[in-house]
């Protein structure tokens, strides 16, 4: 028997954020914020719990966008002058903050809501995070120059996170690559080495 699982990222409650947008506002602030988000995070907990699901997940209630989600906690990437940017093969258009320096991680990304996760469910937990070709995808370059050097920086980055998210007690950990079935000549070039560079030294979950 296959241990089921959701997918990825989970409904917001309207008095999280608004609903049906891609890059939703929250509705409330400060320690509010962290709260409802925590609140929210624990509803969607009991839910899976309750439809039998085996591996569950956080439904990403504390990330406005699962991408953006971990680049606010990278260094190098500035998020106060957005531009307009043509994504997954200019399919449609995105506000997308720029990357204008070296890339390194402020601390860490995402323990708060995997050490959460792990503290209020006996279950497996599986923890999602973005990979790096999507990354590359959506943001601008005004740093690198180069879409394979940005891809591997980010690499290196998002491996510090798995890694560490793996000590939290992390059952599973998810690389989101919506990209690669976009480009799927650069997946085979170098996405999918990129990808091997983020999940290197992770355990199999034997699930």
């Amino acid at each position: 028997m296959f241990d089921t699982a959701i997918a990825g990222s989970l409904p917001k409650p309207a008095w999280l954020a608004e609903t049906g947008k891609l890059w939703p506002t929250w509705q409330a602030e400060g320690h509010a914020l962290a709260q409802a988000k925590l609140d929210a995070t624990l509803l969607w907990i009991k839910a899976q719990e309750d439809a039998g699901v085996d591996v569950i997940g956080d439904g990403e209630m504390s990330r406005q966008h699962f991408v953006h989600g971990f680049l606010e906690q990278v260094a190098g990437i500035d998020f106060e002058h957005k531009v307009e940017m043509g994504i997954r093969n200019d399919r449609y258009k995105a506000m997308v903050p720029q990357v204008v320096a070296a890339l390194t991680l402020k601390g860490r990304v995402h323990a708060t809501e995997a050490r959460f996760l792990r503290a209020h469910t006996t279950h497996k937990i599986k923890f999602t995070l973005p990979g790096p070709m999507t990354i590359v995808d959506t943001v601008a370059d005004r740093f690198y120059g180069d879409r394979v050097k940005l891809a591997f920086a980010f690499a290196e980055l998002l491996n510090v996170e798995a890694l560490a998210l793996q000590a939290d007690g992390v059952d599973v950990t998810q690389f989101d690559e919506p990209a690669i079935n976009v480009y799927m000549a650069d997946a085979a070039d170098w996405g999918v080495r990129a990808l091997e560079r983020a999940a290197l030294g992770l355990h199999e979950a034997g699930l």
